[in-house]
């Protein structure tokens, strides 16, 4: 019993000490979604044959709806599938703010993030490169035509719900947000301060660490999840250093949040959708066991 309420204080304790520095950090990506959300949209957009470079670096920016809005464009073909990839591949949601609260040094959060760009812009470009070679050898027309009146009733990202861009509507939404993610936060916190107890943080760290391989896949695999959660696993497991970097890499990476749940809700072509998230799975443990192998470190 005395474990059992020294597990949970802890958690408790962890938890409740990182709510200030992730509300004041959602209060600020929810300030610019809102704010910059058409503009940043209407950008890349305009730029498709520098898509994969725009949504790489606009991706990186921490924020929750832009791989959904991604996958809008991409349904309606106003941009590239190298462009959407690029978009999920850098997509950070809730991995800054968990850092934040962690007090991370912000040097290494700025190299994380320009490692996700960096990927995504690379993987976008070459993808893009591909398709055109591959429809020019076929015979076909290199463009999609643009389709997006055949979007106009389907449902959108849950993040655009509240239309209200007032501060209270922001505060708001950013105080939902930390709700959210504390909740999540103390049960992950809760289970792993569990294992760990139960199974000995050194055992636990030597099974995450067994086969480089199976730790890629299933980091990639959870990043699969369409939804913001996994990343805050992904990095938890991280800081704990239970994983390596390039393994939290190979999750966040593949991690497009809701992303690829809106995908497959508004793009028609089911087995293009299958086809996409197979890719960006691929890609991502790829590159995060690249990290691992070159020995890149932050």
């Amino acid at each position: 019993m005395e474990l059992v309420l020294d597990i949970v204080l802890d958690a408790v304790i962890d938890s409740v000490k990182i709510l200030p520095f992730l509300f004041v950090t959602y209060l600020l990506m929810e300030y610019l979604e809102h704010k910059t959300a058409e503009f940043t949209e209407s950008v890349v957009q305009k730029t498709e044959h520098f898509g994969p470079l725009l949504g790489g670096l606009i991706g990186a920016f921490p924020q929750c709806g832009f791989s959904a809005a991604a996958s809008n464009l991409y349904a309606g073909r106003v941009i590239t599938l190298g462009t959407l990839i690029a978009i999920y591949l850098s997509t950070s949601d809730e991995m800054i703010p968990l850092l934040i609260s962690e007090q991370f040094p912000v040097a290494t959060m700025v190299k994380i993030l320009a490692l996700k760009a960096f990927v995504g812009i690379i993987a976008g470009f070459a993808i893009d490169l591909i398709v055109h070679a591959h429809h020019k050898a076929k015979g076909k027309a290199i463009d999609d035509p643009v389709r997006i009146s055949e979007l106009c009733e389907k449902e959108h990202c849950h993040c655009d719900d509240d239309e209200d861009t007032s501060f209270k509507g922001i505060a708001k939404s950013a105080f939902v947000h930390t709700f959210h993610i504390f909740l999540f936060v103390l049960g992950l916190t809760l289970i792993l301060n569990t294992a760990i107890e139960l199974i000995g943080e050194e055992h636990l760290s030597m099974l995450l660490k067994t086969n480089p391989i199976i730790s890629h896949i299933l980091a990639g695999l959870i990043g699969l999840i369409p939804n913001c959660a996994p990343s805050v696993l992904i990095t938890t497991l991280y800081m704990d250093s239970m994983i390596t970097l390039g393994t939290m890499m190979s999750g966040l990476f593949v991690g497009a949040g809701i992303g690829l749940l809106v995908l497959f809700r508004v793009n028609p072509e089911k087995k293009e959708n299958i086809n996409i998230a197979v890719l960006l799975f691929v890609i991502g443990t790829v590159a995060g066991m690249i990290v691992d192998l070159l020995g890149i470190s932050f």
